[in-house]
């Protein structure tokens, strides 16, 4: 998708350590007309797969997912990646490596929200190795629950982590893949 592409090289800014800085609209400060437009690209995508709800992980996904949300006319269920006392005990957990952070989160869903009715489309801002979403897939089977496909804002393509789970025969949809990213620049798939 253009757009997406189009606001990289607006506002987006490549840090040393391979990172994407896109705060200025995407998972700081949001710009929640483009978010809307995302969210729509991700609704025509995906129309039609029989989606029951929306996965994602806290922090960064939830407003991407609020967006597709709106237009699926799902609830969202977010994996939360620390235990609060206001969690039941009733738990699925997985292991996901953050790339950004350079840390392993323990993610949980409860029981009671993400069963084998559910189909499922997972959402992220990005995805690098695919450690998060592979987090998300093991909750899903867990819970005997389907998933329809996956939905990324931002894929770094010579990072393998979609061409895997492609591989792997999931439909992933990204609204920019990038396959090389420098301080001089970036080049998309």
């Amino acid at each position: 998708m253009r757009f997406m592409e189009e606001r990289i090289l607006k506002d987006g800014q490549v840090r040393p350590g391979d990172i994407l800085k896109v705060d200025s609209f995407l998972n700081h400060q949001l710009d929640v007309a483009f978010l809307d437009e995302a969210g729509k690209a991700f609704y025509e995508h995906f129309e039609g797969h029989g989606i029951n709800k929306i996965l994602t992980v806290e922090a960064s996904g939830i407003a991407l997912s609020c967006m597709a949300a709106q237009y699926f006319r799902v609830p969202i269920l977010f994996a939360k990646k620390a235990k609060s006392r206001n969690l039941d005990n009733d738990l699925y957990t997985a292991v996901a490596r953050s790339y950004t952070y350079g840390i392993d989160n323990t993610l949980t869903v409860s029981k009671r929200f993400l069963t084998s009715d559910d189909h499922v489309l997972i959402l992220d801002d990005f995805l690098a190795n695919g450690n998060a979403v592979s987090g998300l897939l093991d909750l899903c089977a867990q819970a005997g629950a389907s998933v329809a496909g996956i939905a990324i804002a931002i894929e770094k393509g010579y990072q393998g982590g979609g061409d895997a789970l492609r591989f792997k025969g999931y439909d992933v949809f990204s609204l920019a893949i990038i396959d090389e990213m420098n301080e001089s620049g970036i080049r998309f798939r």
